[in-house]
Order: structure tokens, then C-alpha cells, then sequence
């Protein structure tokens, strides 16, 4: 029986994480970054107090700090006995154990929870979702997707992949989203309709391997660039 969840639930990582999963350097750090999906993960509050620039969106933002802690004491058992029984699915180097896992997992949340509310009032925590976001044609020079976009493949469908990537291409001159396997472990099916498509819309879609793996054999991003963008970048 592999890793599977019924519905999105919260689960937050660290800002280091956001680093290694997405290869940001220092000039993608000092660029104007949204969040989409980031649930309670303490990258918005650890890269604001670093001076950065960042909005995070996510529907369980419309809800409490003391909501969201309630619904993390909820489903967090849950995690890592599914994790307990699918240790297999996992590389144990970074993260050396389960209780490594959930401390280091409830240290990122426990970040978020922390920064939240002062994060609503400076408008960084928006209640939005996609495939419907309301901001300008890129307005954001770096979109970020963290473990919602292909790890839900099951859950979501492939119209919904696409139109999420597609309103992330809008406000946002570049798109990394990551990882591309599915819960279980398994490579999500909808990578590669989707590079089609968005290769199809004009855009560059690079596979990139980066330096971070727990699940097992995902360590691979999709990246994402408008074709101006490209030339920027490359001259």
C-alpha cells in the first residue's frame, strides 16, 4: 500500500527546504515572489524577516491561526503514521527518522502559526486559490508551487493542472513547481501533457534535478519561463 491522503491537507516546510527544493539563489530570493499553495509553510515569515519580498496564497487562510492549528493537531498523526508505514517511499539522510520528520515539519508550521496574523494585516497571507488568482499580468517575477501541483494528481485533475500552471504563467514571469511525483512516490502522469501544453503556448519548460530528495526519486522541478524572460536570462 503506497503513501495516499483523500484530501489536501496542511503540512508546512522550512524556509531551507524552499531553497534546496526550488535551487533559488540569491538573486531569486531578492525578486518579488508569490506562493501559491503554501499552506503553513515558514517560508513567507522566515524570508520576510530576511527582507524579502513575498505573498503567500492559499485557501486556508480565510480561517484562524487558532483554526489552522486545530486542523494541523488533526491530520499531523495521520502524516506520519502513513509516512511510519511507507518508510520505503522516503530517502532518510537529511531527515534521519519519522520523529526527525515531525519535528522538523511542526518547527516549520510553528513559524507560520507565529507570523500569521501580523502576516494578514501586511496582506503577505491571502485567502486565494487556484486556477483563479486576482493579481496583474506578471506582477511577480517567481511563482512557487510546493507540494500541491502533481503531488495530487489523484485528487486534482488534469484540466485543473493545466489551468493552475496557466494562471501561474500569467502573473508571474517565471514558474517552479515541485515535486513532480504523485503521493506514493510515483511519477505524476500529468508532467508531461502539461509541458506540452504550456511548450505549445510559446512558453520554455525545463526539467531540472535539484538538491533535495526525501520522496523517493523526487528531486526534479518543472521550470517554467516566458519566452522574453528566456532571453534575459540567457544573454
Amino acid at each position: 500500500m503506497s503513501f495516499t491522503l483523500d484530501t489536501v491537507v496542511p503540512w508546512g516546510r522550512s524556509y531551507e527546504e524552499y531553497v534546496s527544493m526550488f535551487s533559488l539563489d540569491g538573486r531569486d530570493l531578492r525578486s518579488s515572489i508569490i506562493g501559491c499553495a503554501d499552506g503553513p509553510s515558514g517560508f513567507n515569515a522566515e524570508l520576510t524577516g530576511r527582507g524579502g519580498k513575498i505573498i503567500s496564497v492559499d485557501p486556508v487562510y480565510r480561517f484562524t491561526k487558532e483554526e489552522i492549528s486545530k486542523r494541523i493537531g488533526e491530520t499531523y498523526e495521520e502524516i506520519l503514521a502513513q509516512t511510519l508505514k511507507n518508510k520505503h517511499e522516503f530517502v532518510w539522510t537529511g531527515i534521519r527518522s519519522v520523529d526527525e520528520l515531525g519535528r522538523t515539519r511542526m518547527s516549520a508550521m510553528r513559524a507560520f502559526l507565529s507570523d500569521f496574523e501580523n502576516g494578514l494585516r501586511e496582506g503577505r497571507y491571502l485567502a486565494e486559490s487556484l486556477p483563479s488568482l486576482s493579481f496583474a499580468d506578471g506582477q511577480y517575477a517567481l511563482a512557487l508551487c510546493s507540494h500541491f501541483l502533481f503531488l495530487y494528481s489523484d485528487q486534482l485533475s488534469l484540466a485543473f493542472h493545466i489551468a493552475a500552471i496557466s494562471e501561474m504563467c500569467r502573473v508571474a514571469r517565471e514558474v517552479r513547481i515541485f515535486p513532480l511525483l504523485k503521493l506514493g512516490a510515483e511519477p505524476s502522469p500529468y508532467v508531461e501533457p502539461v509541458v506540452r501544453t504550456v511548450t505549445d503556448k510559446g512558453f520554455r519548460a525545463e526539467i531540472i534535478r535539484v538538491d533535495y530528495e526525501f520522496q523517493r526519486g523526487g528531486n526534479m522541478m518543472l521550470r517554467i519561463r516566458r519566452p522574453d524572460v528566456v532571453k534575459w536570462q540567457d544573454r
